[in-house]
């Protein structure tokens, strides 16, 4: 297809201009596209904000036929083909919620060559109707996200990626590509393993970013601090929470103290806000985000000028991934962590009581079974309203270590667990034409959902409830339990998207859910807690450069202090070079400790306060008012 090396270089940078308008590549972006283009297996390791999307996006336009992308998160699927049909790119993606109309459709674009990239999840695989389409269709390439999904040391697991390497088995020809931002050695070894990728050319983008300051504080006044830093920073910016209710509560007191610029953001929303959320985030040089790590994934913004945590995350991959979000225009960034020892007892707390041992493990899955009414071996095609406090009550355990095993099974794909807000969905039992066959208020109520809902006659339609409500003059809290009633006499089925929902997947098996998943789901625990443990040590420790940590943790074991850091701060700064930023600070205005303790945020408060006060002493420094500061000149 190219004449020589020299011509693909240059096909492949006219593309990147053509498509994305840039110059050119990114680190080793440019020699990961280059093996796949020769058609060698590749591992590419590149850190958040590194460019993997590209890495696999590029070479399916340049090389005939489809390139087939399996990803683990339908959300970020549909971000990225929308991004793509944006700059013109044929792109799709497969999903449950098309119907076979759809997906057929779909399936024939891409034999006749128009679909340059298709985007599945790794369950799809195992899917005889994709596979017997994908027989007929042109693979240039497959690229597997996210591929760390593939070790059972992660919290991340999941079995359908196993499926990828049967899968390759019936295209032996074609090249595989795995992307991940966070793998360890370890990892690194086992996604070779597994995806059964043969002699793959690796390459490794350092996850040194020169450009951060990472800097935690141990503060107990979290609130005030952060508005201190946004009174002094008006720029984009991300601060994460661990819950929803953090989101909202510290949203509503910025705003309370006249900011006006930050929205909250989690997976509690509707697709609807989120999507607006999004894009007015994007597209504003000063707006802020207090959002769960459900923000961030698939969102490419240049100008995030700081990442604040509320709390510390989880794991260290998760915080290294959260912070990588700011700064990636190479400008300085700010990653700043607020903590307290009280906070880290807490979250120890949270770990420990999300657990279940062995029998409250079992205990929730018989009663999760029994709720349903589904024996051993039996599977329902049905999709069910779960009440998760209903199970709270059945099995007198806490709610957290209830959705710990629903999301532990809905990981393994043994169910589908709904747990954020979606729109809701009807199915009819009843055709158009049986009405006559019903009571005269049922008949009324069915034929004004036929009327408004098309093709509710033939398939699963999914609609809101209060413009339902709004368009025909229905009171709402009526129309739901009309909705509830006709359900439980068997004319329709109805889920209300607000509420959990539960789908089991494969037929009940208490063999192996007591046996070899519970073995499973143990060690994803144990793997959990040591995870907590070295991020507790990375969190509290004051004698090793943070970036350097980092890297260490990833396998980069001769890194270099990064010179910005608290710790490296710290050891750096002596007092007379605090004297000297507090002297240069007032030397552009008079300033509070609160305004001063801002813009240097990489000292404390504490050390500040002294340093004025040895300045008073000296009379370099004198008061304007009680509490202003200002060059004694």
């Amino acid at each position: 297809m190219f004449s020589s090396q020299k011509s693909k270089e240059q096909l492949i940078g006219q593309t990147l201009n053509q498509f994305w308008g840039y110059a050119g590549f990114h680190s080793v972006q440019k020699e990961i596209i280059l093996s796949i283009l020769d058609g060698n297996d590749t591992l590419a390791l590149l850190p958040t904000g590194g460019g993997k999307s590209l890495c696999y996006q590029l070479p399916a336009l340049v090389l005939e036929g489809t390139c087939l992308v399996i990803s683990p998160l339908l959300a970020l699927m549909r971000d990225q083909v929308d991004a793509l049909q944006s700059r013109g790119i044929e792109a799709e993606f497969l999903s449950s919620e098309l119907d076979e109309f759809d997906e057929e459709s779909i399936y024939n674009r891409c034999k006749n060559g128009l679909v340059k990239i298709l985007y599945v999840s790794p369950e799809r695989l195992q899917n005889q109707l994709f596979i017997r389409s994908m027989q007929d269709i042109d693979i240039s390439f497959i690229a597997v996200d996210e591929a760390h999904c593939i070790s059972e040391w992660g919290q991340d697991f999941r079995p359908s990626y196993r499926n990828i390497k049967i899968f390759r088995s019936e295209f032996k020809n074609v090249p595989c590509l795995a992307l991940t931002a966070t793998a360890t050695h370890k990892v690194e070894d086992e996604i070779i393993q597994k995806l059964g990728l043969h002699r793959p050319n690796i390459y490794k983008k350092s996850f040194n970013r020169s450009n951060l300051n990472i800097i935690l504080e141990n503060t107990s006044d979290k609130y005030n601090r952060i508005l201190q830093f946004l009174r002094q920073n008006s720029a984009s910016g991300i601060i994460y929470t661990r819950t929803r209710r953090d989101a909202e509560e510290l949203s509503h007191f910025i705003k309370q103290n006249n900011f006006a610029n930050i929205d909250f953001f989690h997976a509690g929303l509707n697709s609807a806000d989120k999507e607006k959320l999004q894009k007015r985030w994007l597209s504003s040089r000063y707006h802020v985000l207090v959002s769960t790590n459900a923000f961030g994934m698939g969102i490419d913004k240049d100008d995030v000028k700081f990442v604040i945590h509320l709390s510390p995350s989880s794991t260290i991959e998760n915080y290294y991934q959260e912070i990588g979000r700011a700064g990636r225009d190479g400008e300085e960034a700010l990653a700043l962590t607020l903590w307290n020892e009280q906070e880290i007892t807490n979250i120890d707390n949270t770990f420990q009581n999300q657990i279940p041992h062995k029998a409250e493990y079992e205990k929730i899955i018989i009663f999760l079974y029994s709720v349903f009414q589904i024996a051993d071996q039996d599977l329902s095609e049905r999709t069910f309203q779960l009440d998760v406090l209903r199970l709270k009550n059945l099995t007198k355990l806490s709610v957290a270590k209830i959705k710990n095993v629903l999301n532990f099974l809905n990981n393994q794909e043994l169910i589908f667990y709904k747990s954020n807000v979606s729109t809701s969905s009807v199915i009819s039992f009843v055709k158009s034409d049986e009405l006559d066959q019903l009571a005269a208020a049922d008949a009324y109520f069915m034929e004004m959902l036929f009327r408004n809902l098309p093709g509710l006659s033939i398939q699963k339609v999914h609609f809101s409830e209060a413009a339902f409500c709004k368009k025909n003059g229905v009171d709402f809290q009526k129309f739901k339990e009309k909705l509830l009633q006709m359900q439980k006499a068997g004319y329709l089925e109805y889920l209300d998207g607000s509420q959990n929902s539960i789908k089991f997947l494969k037929p009940r098996n208490d063999r192996l859910l007591f046996g070899e998943y519970w073995s499973l789901f143990y060690q994803i625990q144990k793997n959990k807690l040591r995870k907590w443990e070295e991020n507790k040590f990375y969190i509290r420790d004051t004698d090793f450069c943070k970036m350097k940590l980092i890297l260490n943790y990833f396998g980069e074991k001769d890194a270099e202090n990064c010179g910005k850091c608290s710790v490296c701060r710290k050891r750096n700064n002596s007092k007379r070079t605090l004297s000297s930023d507090i002297t240069l600070q007032l030397s552009a205005r008079p300033m509070s400790l609160d305004e001063m303790s801002a813009n240097l945020h990489f000292y404390s408060k504490e050390n500040i306060r002294e340093t004025l006060i040895f300045l008073l002493d000296i009379g370099k420094v004198k008061m304007l008012n009680y509490k202003t500061y200002m060059l004694n000149q």
